[in-house]
């Protein structure tokens, strides 16, 4: 359960100043008159942590920083004057990365107070071009592009495309159409399909209401489908029966075929994509109910799931048989402790979009406490990470499953997390070394790579207001949201064995048309990404990334019509279908299959 969207640190912006500008004033007044009221210039910095960073103030002082909190310039400037600040000189010692958020303007009758210097320790870029305003959940979709929920408004999605050098960190921001009115949810269940659409299921808050106990709205069981050829939603009518889906596991199975189970009981619904109808499934053995767990797609298809409300227990769910299998306990407490019943209800009865939703009855919901996320890896375990219980670290574990579906898996203990650094509810992304990357609740980023745990970077919280998500990039990064946006560049590179390859491609394609593309490993070996029970957002597809050999430039072909949403499918040949963009540069190209930040070895395609 996620009690309200993730906060921004920062004044929300448009633009960031990442380079040094000059203070600009201007003022004087008529002989005699009295002077003009002046106004200081300031604000707060957040996560110093280094020595040595100076603000510019463009008049030729410069300001030292010693550690965060509030600053002023000395000079005051008069009203209408125009103003810009940035840095000086970056912190070391650690050496960290400083960036200044609104920090220009026109003085305006009153001391300007809200510009914001924030400041990354590690591997962190911010994006030059900031959203439109900050954001947690992102999605990749087949495209290349990313979808960004607005965290003012959960109807509302930005969405960030690379520029033609194929960089995020360099991208720029659009916005797609907004949900229909009446759904807006947050921390719900998400994917994007085989044919290239996304899914929107559920919401454990909807229409912007964050009330605690539920709002009538709360729990939803709404859900929606986005085309992001056409640029527009459709509303999906529930399974029979279910008032009520919220945030729930979920996962896309290898048939492409999309499962969720009930968050307040243990009951499993499948989404047949064409039909866009829901089936019963069968969940025999299941040992709780499925609130607050999260699904792991494994490489035989099956899903692994940590019980939050059958501690220390475990457990996997094979399709073909329709059964769960125990696995087991983790060797050491991995989730928190329940908290206080929440009510629900009543949902009210309402067309959204078309479709008719409700009514739902009150009702009672007892959380049984949170979980961290948890990653398939390259090597076919699984890295879990616990909840911080008390003042014990969290623990995390790995999971190797048994050979057969029926067969139980086993665990080994992994290291723990430093005291207060809290990865329960929080994100993860499988970085294309291999290396799992976890944002913890602090802003302490931590990559486990199969043996150590270590801290890499960290990123301010404003008093524990901002938490970050993170998501695989195509070109090996991942993008960091929450406050200011940026880029994480993990060290170390892939492994050649775990890169797509292509067995047939066209040696030339036209503009505007479809083309079919297969080879082996086009779904990654994970589904690269989790959060746990909801904020879902794997990126186990084929992108195809098209290079002009004269400009060098870059764009992504959108993909769609994958014969497998399996991961981990090693020598099985598996294809996608791809649509050559309209304006993809003309001449002798190279294209190459990407999964989950790994590219194959290109080969040579001519546009026409």
């Amino acid at each position: 359960m996620t009690c309200r969207p993730r906060r921004s640190i920062a004044p929300r912006c448009a633009s960031m100043m990442l380079t040094a500008l000059l203070l600009a004033g201007c003022g004087g007044s008529g002989g005699g008159s009295a002077p003009a009221p002046s106004y200081t210039i300031g604000g707060t910095v957040s996560g110093l942590a280094g020595q040595g960073l100076v603000l510019s103030d463009g008049s030729g002082g410069q300001l030292p920083l010693t550690a965060s909190g509030s600053f002023t310039f000395p000079v005051a400037l008069s009203s209408g004057a125009a103003y810009a600040v940035t840095v000086a000189a970056q912190p070391a010692s650690p050496a960290q990365t400083c960036v200044v958020i609104d920090g220009s303007g026109v003085v305006s009758a009153a001391d300007v107070t809200n510009i914001a210097v924030i400041c990354a320790t590690g591997p962190f870029t911010a994006l030059v071009n900031q959203p439109p305003e900050p954001g947690y959940l992102t999605l990749l979709l087949t495209d290349g592009s990313v979808l960004m929920q607005s965290i003012s408004d959960a109807g509302v999605f930005y969405k960030l495309s690379p520029n033609s050098q194929g960089s995020y960190a360099n991208g720029s921001w659009s916005t797609i159409s907004r949900l229909p009115t009446g759904y807006a949810p947050y921390a719900g269940a998400q994917a994007v399909l085989a044919d290239g659409r996304l899914l929107l299921v559920g919401g454990e808050y909807n229409q912007n209401d964050y009330s605690l106990p539920f709002a009538p709205s709360g729990l939803t069981n709404m859900s929606a489908i986005y085309d992001p050829v056409t640029d527009r939603w459709q509303m999906i009518a529930p399974p029979p029966g279910v008032a009520y889906i919220g945030d729930v596991p979920s996962a896309v199975l290898p048939d492409g075929n999309f499962l969720f189970g009930d968050k307040l009981g243990r009951d499993m619904w499948r989404l047949d994509p064409a039909t866009l109808t829901w089936t019963s499934v069968g969940a025999a053995g299941k040992a709780d109910n499925f609130a607050e767990e999260g699904w792991t797609l494994l490489p035989d298809g099956d899903l692994f799931t940590v019980d939050v409300g059958n501690p220390l227990h475990a457990e996997h769910y094979d399709p073909a048989s329709a059964q769960w299998y125990s696995d087991g306990d983790t060797p050491d407490l991995l989730s928190s402790p329940p908290t206080s019943p929440l009510t629900y209800g009543p949902a009210p009865l309402e067309v959204v979009g078309g479709v008719t939703y409700g009514p739902g009855p009150a009702g009672t919901y007892d959380p049984p406490g949170e979980i961290g996320p948890a990653l398939l890896l390259p090597d076919g375990t699984v890295f879990l990470a616990g909840a911080e219980v008390g003042a014990n670290p969290a623990h995390t574990a790995i999971y190797t499953p048994g050979v057969l579906p029926s067969d139980p898996g086993s665990f080994t203990a992994g290291p723990d997390f430093a005291p207060g650094d809290d990865p329960g509810d929080s994100s993860a992304a499988l970085l294309p070394s291999g290396h799992a990357l976890i944002a913890t609740n602090s802003g302490q980023f931590y990559e486990f790579d199969g043996s150590r745990l270590s801290l890499t970077g960290s990123l301010p919280t404003d008093g524990g207001n901002t938490e970050y998500f993170v998501l695989p990039l195509p070109n090996g990064e991942a993008l960091v949201t929450g406050g200011v946006t940026f880029v994480y560049d993990g060290a170390g590179g892939a492994n050649p064995a775990w890169a797509p390859t292509i067995s047939a491609a066209p040696a030339s394609v036209q503009r505007g048309s479809t083309y079919v593309i297969a080879g082996t490993q086009f779904n990654g070996l994970s589904q690269a990404a989790d959060f746990g029970d909801e904020l879902s957002s794997p990126t186990n597809f084929p992108l195809v990334r098209i290079t002009n050999n004269a400009s060098g430039h870059v764009i992504y072909a959108h993909t769609h019509g994958h014969s497998t949403m399996g991961v981990a499918t090693g020598n099985a040949v598996v294809s996608t279908s791809f649509d050559v963009p309209a304006n993809t540069e003309t001449g002798a190209s190279s294209l190459v299959v990407v999964a989950n930040g790994i590219a194959s070895d290109s080969v040579p395609v001519m546009v026409n």
